[in-house]
């Protein structure tokens, strides 16, 4: 429950460097770098409903711990996995359809603020929210 309510970005740490490593080309980058993502989580027991709403689109997302479900990126990047609670740390494993290759995400409250950390290829990104 501490996951609940909107957030929107605040700041990005390597970033431009993960999407790059993602395979993202340099404009989408520059795009996705300001995206003004803001995030609204509702969690009831097992189960999450996340709305992302970005310059680029909205979508909402419903998933429940420990079930696969498939997903895309914004940049149409397909991916299959599933979240996990370990601790007070939301971790997502998340499989590539097009390449098999892991991208590994985690949400935790950090203080008044929610870290969204994502590794792919051992570059690690981050994307830090404040309450919104």
């Amino acid at each position: 429950m501490a996951f609940d309510g909107t957030w929107k970005i605040d700041r990005n740490e390597n970033y431009e460097k993960f999407m790059e490593a993602m395979g993202i080309n340099v404009m989408k980058r520059k795009l996705g770098a300001h995206d003004n993502l803001k995030i609204t989580i509702k969690q009831d027991g097992n189960k999450f409903t996340v709305k992302e709403s970005s310059t680029f689109r909205n979508i909402d997302i419903e998933f429940t711990l420990g079930v696969n479900f498939e997903y895309s990126l914004a940049d149409g990047t397909e991916l299959t996995g599933s979240w996990n609670m370990e601790g007070n740390k939301l971790v997502g494993t998340f499989t590539r359809k097009d390449n098999g290759k892991v991208l590994t995400a985690h949400r935790e409250i950090v203080g008044e603020e929610l870290v969204q950390t994502y590794i792919y290829e051992g570059v690690e990104a981050k994307r830090i929210f404040k309450r919104g």
